[in-house]
């Protein structure tokens, strides 16, 4: 089972997910959660993005929080079972990384 992580260990992996990214790519916390807004090409893109990542998420066994609206994803992460933000956040989020 994950553990949630300190605030310590939240600011390291952030550091680690955010390295060689420009400010309008990068992750950021909002109210305790791991949230970055994805843009595409068009609603096909970003519902064909959506599509891999829920293949991720289910082998992880940990689902997004997200909306979509035409060609932007907002993603949301985080781990309610430990009530915060966990390594299975920052697995998910560099898994959505590598295929945007």
């Amino acid at each position: 089972m994950a553990e949630k992580y300190s605030k310590q260990q939240i600011m390291d992996a952030l550091l680690d997910l955010n390295a060689g990214k420009s400010d309008e790519q990068k992750w950021q916390i909002e109210d305790d959660k791991l949230v970055k807004t994805y843009k595409f090409k068009n609603f096909v893109r970003a519902f064909g993005w959506m599509s891999q990542a829920a293949i991720w998420a289910e082998k992880l066994n940990h689902h997004p929080e997200w909306f979509n609206v035409y060609n932007k994803v907002e993603v949301k992460l985080t781990t309610h079972d430990v009530g915060g933000i966990s390594e299975l956040d920052f697995k998910l989020a560099g898994k959505m990384d590598l295929f945007n």
